[in-house]
């Protein structure tokens, strides 16, 4: 998602937000889930009200007064010519669009954007790029846990066992990264040996490493391929088909920077619900 792209969701997400006075006449920030709906691109409110829902069960789930964050409301909308008529809404908090957020369609952009700029407090711009980032990186570090998950039960079928899964994907790393072991790159970008080298590595080249690996599935179950030697050939060619195409970029995947252990973002991000809710001012008692 490039800056301009950043900004103009910002500007719309801002632009809806209201204030009101909280018990203690603090100022609470709140969303109404009508203007929600358009800024997260929903086309219908039956379709919005899904996502609306399922956060109502995820707040009861953890014990969370629904009240404190969702407000069943009506308000009046004008239908053309001087008619109106009355409508249902939901005034929400943070802490409810972000949970909205979470249970809304993972294909929508906007749902994207809308998960990390309910997740940051004060909302700026670098830091909902961060998190951004991040959620980027663990979908595409899931991606390759699936990926090699789905190799290492297909070659298992074909007389390739857990020791030499591990060969094969040593073989294809030393492909993508020019000649460098699996090992190497641990050391050359301060990794233990213990962990996995994916868990460091940038989006881009988790994403490399996914490209090769799908390509192995595919080509091991169209060539019907039997055994460690022709399997790891085929490993081996795909990484570096997937080497060439990035070096005609100009990209070298062994020469770019370690990123932050993947671990560590994952357990923050799950540490962010429960900072949300607390930092999140609850709606006045009615």
């Amino acid at each position: 998602m490039d800056k301009i792209k950043l900004n103009q969701y910002k500007n719309s997400f801002d632009g809806i937000v209201q204030h009101i006075t909280g018990d203690q006449n603090e100022e609470v920030e709140v969303w109404f889930a009508r203007e929600l709906q358009a800024v997260l691109g929903y086309a219908r409110w039956e379709n919005f009200t899904v996502a609306i829902h399922r956060s109502l069960d995820s707040c009861k789930s953890q014990g969370i007064n629904v009240n404190d964050h969702f407000r069943e409301v009506t308000k009046m909308i004008d239908i053309g010519k001087g008619g109106v008529r009355k409508v249902d809404d939901f005034m929400l908090t943070r802490f409810a669009c972000y949970l909205i957020a979470q249970n809304g369609d993972p294909k929508k952009e906007e749902i994207a954007f809308a998960q990390s700029y309910f997740a940051v407090q004060t909302r700026k711009i670098e830091l909902i790029e961060e998190r951004i980032n991040l959620k980027s990186r663990v979908e595409a570090r899931d991606k390759l846990r699936a990926s090699e998950k789905q190799l290492s039960q297909n070659i298992y079928e074909r007389g390739v066992d857990d020791k030499g899964f591990g060969r094969i994907r040593s073989k294809g790393d030393q492909a993508l990264f020019g000649g460098h072991t699996t090992e190497e790159m641990k050391h050359r970008l301060g990794i233990k040996s213990t962990r996995p080298l994916a868990d460091f590595l940038p989006t881009l080249t988790i994403a490399a490493k996914n490209l090769a690996t799908e390509m192995t599935n595919f080509n091991v179950n169209e060539k019907d391929l039997y055994g460690e030697a022709p399997i790891t050939v085929e490993h081996i060619q795909n990484n570096k088909t997937v080497r060439s195409m990035l070096g005609k970029r100009g990209i070298k995947p062994e020469l770019l920077p370690p990123a932050e252990d993947i671990k560590k973002g994952e357990r923050r991000t799950v540490a962010d619900q429960k900072k949300i809710e607390q930092s999140t001012k609850k709606l006045p008692t009615q």
